[in-house]
């Protein structure tokens, strides 16, 4: 298969301190993913100053999720200087707009493509901005129906979006394993075609290791500095060792699905020989003596007349004499 394209959700878990971003990058890169990405907003232009936090936001303080989001905002000069970080260090730089400002803004960044967040998968003007920059898109596809992702995709398409790949996702912050549905990935692919991936927001790595054997082309996944920092993701983000951890296992399960053509593979054939069996005399045959089911018998090791072919060597003369564990030579 192809190599999968793994994107390490930074989201908003620098807090609203760019040093902090900085350190997610650099984790970013040691754990060896393809993409580290940011979210992008202004507070004013995104939320209603008297929003509410969604459950899984809900802390000890009586702040709505303007408020919230408002102390996590960092500004287009901050992502600016992320961005010429992540070159630097050699890695991909993007970031999820939010609003029709940060569209601009980010365009002038020149992103490899757009990633749309679920909660702008409804959003007519956004999809619209988006779709008239050309550029590939990326669509999450939480607590979407299909009747949903059908008209944001008519949407893209209709204003000139580039490649649309869908990810399969589910919003909940951690989502319980029974809501994952990951056989929903094939359906995404049969109605709609092209590519398809998951932005994963459960527990561990072992969903998106998953994924990947399940045939997705891209993994988006939460990582932070420190889980039990303040914040709306840090719970339920990877640590960075668990981040490296997922990309190792990811690029081997990438190895691991091969071709899938049945064939006997480079490393196995040197096996044939001390694994497989061969016709052998069960015991002392003297030469003239009838090859019976007796004296014969299918032992260790291969090389020699496989035991398939035994009925053509049953009831043939012995050509010489033959010790106990010898190979049958006719």
């Amino acid at each position: 298969m192809s190599k999968v394209f793994i994107i390490a959700e930074a989201g908003v878990n620098h807090n609203g301190n760019i040093e902090l971003a900085y350190q997610l990058v650099d984790a970013a890169v040691s754990a060896g993913v393809d993409c580290v990405k940011f979210q992008t907003y202004i507070t004013e232009n995104d939320t209603a100053k008297n929003c509410k936090k969604a459950e899984y936001q809900n802390s000890d303080d009586d702040e709505n999720q303007y408020e919230m989001l408002k102390k996590l905002e960092l500004s287009f000069k901050d992502f600016r200087n992320l961005k010429k970080y992540c070159e630097e260090k050699g890695i991909i730089f993007l970031s999820s707009p939010f609003d029709l400002d940060s569209i601009d803004f980010l365009e002038t960044l020149d992103p490899i493509f757009w990633k749309v967040a679920s909660s702008e998968l409804t959003n007519y003007p956004f999809l619209r901005k988006v779709a008239q920059t050309h550029r590939d898109v990326v669509v999450s596809t939480g607590m979407a129906s299909l009747e949903e992702i059908e008209m944001s995709l008519n949407v893209l398409k209709k204003f000139g979006a580039g490649k649309i790949t869908l990810l399969h996702c589910n919003t909940e912050y951690p989502t319980p394993f029974k809501d994952v549905n990951l056989s929903a990935m094939d359906d995404l692919r049969r109605i709609f075609g092209g590519d398809v991936g998951y932005s994963d927001h459960t527990l561990g790595i072992e969903v998106s290791i998953a994924a990947v054997a399940m045939g997705a082309t891209m993994i988006e996944k939460h990582f932070t500095l420190d889980k039990n920092m303040e914040g709306p993701d840090h719970k339920a983000s990877l640590n960075p060792v668990e981040l490296k951890d997922m990309v190792t296992a990811i690029r081997n399960i990438e190895l691991s699905i091969g071709d899938g053509k049945k064939k006997i593979t480079e490393s196995e054939s040197k096996n044939r020989i001390a694994a497989r069996k061969s016709i052998v005399a069960n015991c002392a045959i003297k030469k003239g003596e009838i090859y019976t089911e007796q004296n014969l018998a299918a032992k260790r090791p291969g090389g020699g007349i496989s035991p398939m072919q035994w009925e053509n060597v049953i009831g043939k003369v012995a050509n010489r004499d033959y010790e106990e564990d010898e190979m049958i030579v006719l």
